[in-house]
């Protein structure tokens, strides 16, 4: 099978620092995988290099066999790879709808000239995103608050409306980076449900960067950890948790 998204020895240095080192990853179409390590240990950096925020030093990234390297977050975006970020970006002052609409603009099919002057394929256009994202509120529960501000809502639903506005992107992958984090008990289990409907009820699939080990544990079918921008462990979420290394890594040798 074809890896969906693949990367071979990416590598990228800031100054003298080598914040990651020869990163391989192999994610097929449909799968739930985890990437996971102590603070510090390049996870999110590597999102940034499969987005586009950052470019590589070295090494290559693919996505559906195009190569992903150099491009800006907007080209991968439409390639089809949506994100999350740790700390919440909404427009506070716009409504949930019209937050998760913003996502559905990315396949806005509009010329300049009908956007400008409002033309009937405009109307047209924004009706077709409004639907889109009034469906993505409902399949994460929040489609009765679609009129309030996104400030009104509480912590977990401003999480779960981020996820909407990167699901209206229409990805085939989606990055979700510490979408737990914040959250109570609670609110973390509904999220666990909720990634698992993303995969199998839309198609997507989901890479997911999380501290709470728990969460990754249970949902999670294969899980990759990255312990001072370097891979030491790959395998099921049992191999990974019974590895030495990654005990060691968390816990600390002696």
């Amino acid at each position: 099978m074809t890896a969906l998204l693949e990367t071979k020895s990416l590598t990228i240095r800031f100054g003298g620092l080598t914040a990651v080192d020869s990163f391989n990853l192999s994610i097929n179409e449909g799968d739930l995988f985890g990437l996971i390590g102590p603070n510090g240990a390049g996870k999110t950096t590597v999102f940034n290099m499969l987005t586009g925020v950052y470019l590589p030093t070295e090494g290559t990234a693919q996505f559906d066999g195009q190569l992903i390297n150099g491009k800006n977050p907007v080209q991968v975006a439409r390639l089809g790879i949506s994100r999350t970020f740790q700390n919440i970006r909404l427009f506070d002052e716009l409504s949930v709808l019209e937050n998760a609409m913003t996502g559905a603009h990315q396949h806005a099919r509009l010329t300049v000239w009908e956007s400008l002057f409002r033309l009937p394929r405009h109307y047209k256009e924004e009706a077709r995103q409004r639907e889109r994202a009034y469906e993505l509120l409902a399949f994460m529960g929040l489609d009765d608050r679609a009129g309030l501000t996104a400030k009104q809502l509480p912590y977990g639903h401003r999480r779960k409306l981020e996820i909407a506005r990167a699901l209206a992107t229409e990805p085939r992958l989606i990055c979700l980076d510490e979408p737990a984090a914040g959250m109570n008990t609670g609110e973390k289990s509904e999220l666990s449900a909720l990634i698992r409907k993303i995969r199998d009820e839309l198609n997507v699939t989901v890479l997911v960067i999380e501290h709470d080990m728990k969460l990754v544990m249970g949902i999670c079918e294969k899980v990759q950890v990255l312990d001072y921008g370097e891979t030491i462990a790959l395998g099921t979420p049992r191999e990974v948790q019974n590895d030495p290394k990654v005990i060691e890594a968390y816990l600390g040798g002696d």
